[in-house]
């Protein structure tokens, strides 16, 4: 659970939500994502994603992106970003946070998916859905 006003995000136990612990990002962090073992965390205040092991909240990296990231999605070997002000997205490797490109897209992306084969972009501000 992020906790967008103080910069932490808290992990909860699923069966019954006690909270297992509270643990410091970004500044303003606005989304979650998994990649099997690692959470990925969007700090839109900061232009930063922050790699926590799930294990145990073991920060393992932080690593620039685009202006205002708030969307995150894992495609089985890298984690893709929607930059908000930017106008694009941002491809980041999972297994060590390399930038890996950056790619456009339309007005003020906000949420991304991957469906197996493609990533999918929600632009709000131009009402459309890019297709990477």
């Amino acid at each position: 659970m992020v906790n967008y006003n103080d910069g932490t995000v808290t992990k909860l136990r699923a069966s019954d939500g006690l909270v297992l612990g509270t643990f410091a990002v970004g500044h303003s962090p606005y989304a979650v994502t998994f990649d099997g073992a690692n959470i990925w965390v969007a700090n839109s205040q900061d232009s930063t994603v922050t790699k926590l092991r799930a294990s145990d909240g073991a920060t393992l990296g932080t690593f620039a992106t685009g202006k205002t990231p708030c969307g995150l999605a894992f495609d089985g070997a890298n984690v893709w970003v929607t930059n908000y002000w930017g106008t694009n997205v941002t491809k980041l490797r999972a297994s060590d946070g390399t930038n890996l490109g950056t790619f456009a897209v339309q007005n003020n992306p906000r949420s991304v998916a991957f469906d197996g084969a493609s990533i999918w972009v929600v632009n709000d501000s131009s009402s459309t859905v890019s297709k990477l």
